[in-house]
């Protein structure tokens, strides 16, 4: 696990909020990697292909960054965090309809358009 990366417990708190995985054709990525992934290009504003090989192709991360973004999963999850969660995640809404989650280390935002 890197620093920045979920611990075990606030996964469990974010876990549950999440869609279901739909198991279909190849098997899917870890979901906790995925969901590390996007936190850490969110929180360094890095561009998506700068991911480091840890977190698996960027692609993965983008794409379900993305499909979420646009399905409102971010704004899903951020309207049902339970009080009190929000030293586990914040989730920040910036201009038009993009949601972007928010590291909590440095509040930094990013617009997931690169």
């Amino acid at each position: 696990m890197a620093r920045g990366d979920l611990t075990r417990a606030q996964w469990a708190v974010l876990e549950p909020l999440l869609p279901p995985e739909q198991r279909v054709g190849r098997p899917s990525r870890d979901r906790r990697q995925v969901v590390n992934a996007i936190r850490w290009r969110v929180r360094t504003g890095a561009p998506w292909r700068d991911l480091p090989e840890r977190y698996g192709p960027w692609e993965t991360a983008y794409g379900l960054f993305r499909t979420w973004q646009r399905d409102g999963v971010w704004a899903s999850v951020r309207a049902r965090l339970p009080a009190g969660a929000a030293d586990v995640i914040t989730w920040d809404v910036t201009t038009g309809s993009t949601v972007v989650p928010v590291d909590t280390s440095d509040g930094r935002t990013a617009t997931g358009t690169d």
